[in-house]
């Protein structure tokens, strides 16, 4: 069975799935070997073991998609691995959803910063409008060649606009094809309660 496909599954669960953060192959393997189900590719982390700096979108689509698959065939499970923007336009994202197939991995997530992006928890960030988000995240729901293939949609508006715009644009890139909504950096646990009340799609939380 596709990693992808086994991701698909435990999304159809309920309950959390934990994806602890790996940023290269032997942090992959002590994820697996602790006995978690899922590993996320972390981009910050990918930045500063790869490349040794910040995560100011600095690394290449080649870079992080080759290092996903270093990743992905270390481990049994599924990977999830960050897109960042999506390295470009709609044509751009489309491009960087088949590398990352190719990769190995199960599912990717695509951020609404304006490039070059900056970490989640760096200010200064800008974003993108959310109808040119919105078809990034079409883009990557339509030509991924694997159905199972998992696409998070991530938005940095909660730190740069307001929780508002955050919740509009998780659901309306669930509307558009996502199969998850990342929505990055709330700052209480009653944001977090209405994030989980409001946006009509499964959800992930970074824990940093």
């Amino acid at each position: 069975m596709r990693t992808s496909t086994r991701l698909r599954q435990m999304l159809d669960q309920p309950g959390l799935i934990v994806a602890p953060g790996a940023y290269d192959g032997f942090s992959a393997r002590l994820i697996e070997a602790a006995g978690f189900r899922c590993v996320y590719m972390t981009g910050a982390g990918t930045a500063a073991s790869h490349l040794g700096q910040p995560d100011l979108g600095l690394a290449t689509l080649t870079e992080m998609a080759n290092h996903a698959s270093h990743l992905a065939a270390c481990v049994t499970l599924p990977v999830i691995a960050d897109a960042d923007t999506g390295y470009g336009n709609v044509l751009n994202v489309v491009r960087t959803v088949r590398e990352y197939e190719r990769a190995g991995v199960a599912g990717l997530h695509i951020e609404d910063q304006v490039a070059p992006k900056k970490c989640g928890h760096i200010a200064g960030k800008q974003i993108i409008p959310t109808q040119e988000f919105c078809d990034k995240i079409r883009a990557a729901a339509e030509y991924r060649t694997d159905p199972d293939f998992v696409i998070i949609a991530r938005t940095d508006a909660r730190a740069v606009t307001n929780l508002d715009d955050a919740i509009e644009r998780g659901n309306r890139a669930a509307e558009a094809g996502a199969d998850v909504i990342f929505v990055e950096a709330p700052q209480t646990l009653d944001e977090i309660q209405r994030v989980a009340r409001e946006v009509k799609a499964p959800l992930l939380a970074n824990m940093v």
